[in-house]
């Protein structure tokens, strides 16, 4: 008898500690300012789950205050802080489709970026998560410039570019490895084509060189060599073009004049590079 009445002791604290919905927390309605209050002390405490039920709670309490949507973006970053980065997209999403107008949308738009920006993988995966930061990055220099929240992002867009260039270096070396040295060149072709801010153009350039030194195809060599030595003319890459086109013999026959990148491309270009790159096999 005992032992039955204890056990049912302990399913009504469960339930009284779950209540409808599965939520941690017994259901005391608290003025909105403490129950915020509280949810701001977790948060400052680094208890993010905690603060995220907290902030949570003020939303379902106190549901047509403005604490509530203030609660909302809390409790995205409190997600974020906890790296649940999923979570925090979900909440940013529901603030920005029920809160498009509000002040603090500039910041949830920005978080919503950071919340890619973080997940962005090595250039050896799949880089759809970079893309997904750089979709982001854009709507937040768009929507709000000259706002510090778009210098942060060009800032970052920057990078998330880099990184879009550095995997399509990556897989062009892996063609260029392995004697695909067409597929190589349309991955080349491209940073220079769509990532010409990047850090990888010297590189690519170079690169270009050795596909077409392998090729025979020493006119488009030597072009390639001339856009690096113009452009770069101090760089590591622009020395071993050099050298590597001094031991093929083919410096001098049919020079080619240097000329500047163009960040303009016509639509004959991207037409030809784009029956190019049907050549290329997956990886």
């Amino acid at each position: 008898m005992l032992r039955t009445i204890i056990l049912l002791a302990s399913a009504l604290a469960l339930a009284a500690c779950g209540g409808a919905g599965g939520s941690r927390f017994e259901y005391i309605e608290k003025p909105v300012e403490a129950l915020y209050n509280d949810a701001a002390d977790e948060l400052g405490k680094r208890r993010f789950e905690t603060a995220v039920a907290l902030f949570d709670e003020v939303e379902r309490q106190h549901p047509y205050s403005a604490w509530a949507r203030k609660a909302m973006l809390m409790s995205a970053f409190a997600s974020y802080q906890a790296n649940d980065y999923e979570t925090s997209l979900a909440n940013l999403d529901r603030f920005i489709s029920l809160h498009p107008g509000n002040e603090l949308a500039p910041y949830a738009f920005y978080l919503r970026a950071m919340c890619h920006y973080e997940q962005i993988r090595d250039v050896g995966r799949d880089q759809d998560i970079t893309r997904n930061a750089l979709e982001a990055l854009d709507a937040v220099i768009a929507r709000y410039p000259g706002t510090d929240y778009a210098r942060d992002a060009a800032l970052k867009r920057d990078l998330t570019q880099d990184h879009l260039a550095g995997k399509e270096m990556y897989v062009g070396r892996y063609y260029l490895r392995n004697s695909q040295h067409v597929a190589a060149i349309n991955r080349f072709k491209k940073v220079l084509a769509e990532y010409q801010q990047t850090t990888q153009v010297p590189e690519a350039l170079h690169r270009l060189v050795e596909a077409y030194v392998e090729l025979g195809v020493y006119d488009e060599a030597r072009a390639a060599a001339a856009v690096l030595g113009h452009n770069y003319p101090g760089s590591r890459w622009y020395e071993d073009s050099y050298r590597l086109l001094e031991r093929r013999n083919a410096l001098v026959s049919n020079p080619v004049t240097p000329v500047a990148l163009n960040p303009e491309r016509t639509d004959a270009e991207t037409a030809e590079n784009a029956s190019e790159a049907g050549d290329e096999a997956a990886l």
